[in-house]
């Protein structure tokens, strides 16, 4: 599958989505991607001032209409109320693309602080069990809910035990999720980046070789392109550039 970014079009004309973690990074990317495609969007995330800002930016895009919703997916009542929001001003969701996630710093399990690993847990596996949750009731035939996973949740990376523990339960979950929807005609997929180009390696690992990794416009191409798919097809997940690293 290729993984250039398309021509911008009106493929998604029509459409909405929403997109947590939205505010920078690959988020950001996958919503400038959508926007191209003329798709309505709805992006969260946890600093307002930054999606204050990618809301403008995506509007410059193409997106007829971009809603930017301060939101933690840990929360259960701000997750619940984000798609409350969708459902008064749309109506429905077309897509749904689980992004919001963090990382950490390498470090035994035996030293591993019980607060960061609830954080990392609450944040990456139980937000994206909320979010589907959610957004399911608002889905019909031919929609799609695509989670950003890991090559973490396949490979084993010393030292991040809560990590992959995190992303290994999105994939789990994901291929439960596929198959109590593929009757429905709703496709859940995963997609699973190897280390990708993105501000979080300044905070966790500050001397990464970045100009090896994936860019996040490849990460974004490669998202649209699943979303584009034929309303029947149902692929389980995608594995992008499997370069070692956990994210």
């Amino acid at each position: 599958m290729a993984t250039n970014a398309q021509p911008s079009r009106s493929r998604l004309a029509g459409k909405v989505a929403v997109v947590t973690g939205a505010n920078r990074g690959i988020g950001l990317a996958i919503s400038r991607a959508l926007a191209a495609e003329q798709c309505s969007l709805v992006i969260s995330g946890r600093n307002g001032v930054e999606l204050a800002a990618a809301s403008l930016s995506l509007a410059e895009v193409g997106s007829p209409r971009v809603m930017p919703v301060t939101c933690d997916v840990r929360d259960a009542d701000a997750v619940a109320e984000m798609f409350s929001v969708v459902a008064r001003d749309f109506g429905r969701l077309d897509i749904l693309i689980n992004n919001a996630g963090i990382s950490q710093s390498a470090m035994p399990l035996e030293n591993t602080p019980v607060e960061l690993w609830r954080e990392i847990i609450e944040t990456n596996l139980t937000g994206t069990f909320l979010c589907c949750r959610a957004a399911v009731p608002l889905m019909q035939a031919g929609s799609t809910i695509l989670n950003i996973v890991s090559v973490a949740a396949r490979d084993s990376f010393p030292g991040y035990s809560p990590y992959n523990a995190s992303k290994s339960g999105v994939l789990g979950m994901t291929f439960t999720l596929r198959q109590e929807l593929k009757d429905r005609g709703i496709r859940v997929t995963a997609l699973l980046p190897g280390a990708t180009d993105t501000e979080i390696w300044q905070q966790v690992m500050p001397d990464a070789p970045r100009d090896k990794m994936i860019e996040v416009g490849s990460v974004a191409a490669l998202v649209l392109e699943a979303v584009l798919l034929a309303p029947k097809a149902n692929l389980s997940e995608l594995i992008l550039d499997p370069m070692t690293g956990p994210m």
